[in-house]
């Protein structure tokens, strides 16, 4: 076997090795990245939300159902905000603009200061005249028993400041229906630019009251809601920390 065949095995086996590790740490992630080197990152497929793995059915307290009332030779039904038809989402299917808008502010400041001195002294300076029978007896009788000094100090300061803002559209597609007419919806976007992928998924609970008459919502009326604006790509790639790293930080306890 030449030396030229040994390197290129060992180079090789070097490869695998590498592969595999990186499969182990990154759930396979690895080896789809390197065979997409060069181009752009995939959209994902339009999928329905309820036949996803993670997907679980909103289970919430429910109140008794009431028997819904109609009125006689009236063109108008109740809930209703069009002449002919609502145009509101109500049913599984339909449409809605979620309106996100999120401004946080936050801004908070403490300082704590604490300073103590204590000093014990006790015992007896001239015990039954000790000081007058001489060195010896000096040593043998007790003078002071007990001398202390103890100071301390602490000072403490903490600050936080922190602003955060997202504003944003997303369209929203109602997957569930409650017992009590409230809807359970949920949003995906994904958005390509060049090398880069920036997602915003928004899910939650809202009631068919707070839908305005244009089918749109304000995230701020979605009960138990979830947004996540993120992205995947080159940048998102060089932001984050390497496998080996992240493994250390949890690993190593300073």
């Amino acid at each position: 076997m030449s030396a030229f065949s040994s390197v290129s095995r060992f180079r090789r086996l070097a490869i695998s090795a590498l592969l595999l590790a990186s499969c182990a740490l990154g759930g396979c992630s690895s080896i789809d990245r390197l065979s997409q080197i060069g181009e752009q990152p995939k959209l994902s497929a339009i999928d329905n939300p309820t036949t996803q793995p993670g997907y679980k059915p909103v289970q919430m307290p429910m109140p008794k159902p009431e028997v819904a009332s109609y009125n006689p030779n009236s063109l108008w039904r109740n809930g209703s905000r069009a002449f002919f038809k609502d145009q509101r989402a109500t049913h599984v299917g339909d449409l809605l603009t979620v309106t996100v808008n999120i401004t946080d502010k936050a801004n908070l400041s403490n300082e704590t200061q604490r300073s103590r001195t204590n000093k014990e002294n006790s015992g007896i300076d001239d015990f039954i005249g000790a000081k007058t029978l001489g060195l010896q007896a000096q040593k043998v009788l007790p003078g002071r028993i007990l001398t202390a000094d103890s100071t301390s100090s602490s000072d403490g300061k903490g600050s936080v400041n922190r602003t955060e803002a997202l504003q944003t559209n997303v369209a929203a597609v109602v997957t569930q229906v409650l017992p009590n007419g409230n809807l359970v919806v949920e949003g995906k976007q994904e958005i390509r630019v060049n090398y880069e992928i920036r997602e915003l998924v928004v899910a939650g609970i809202v009631r068919p009251e707070d839908i305005q008459s244009d089918n749109t919502i304000d995230s701020s009326k979605i009960a138990q809601a979830r947004i996540a604006y993120g992205g995947r790509g080159q940048i998102t790639d060089v932001q984050q920390p390497r496998y080996g790293q992240q493994v250390m930080d949890v690993l190593l306890p300073f």
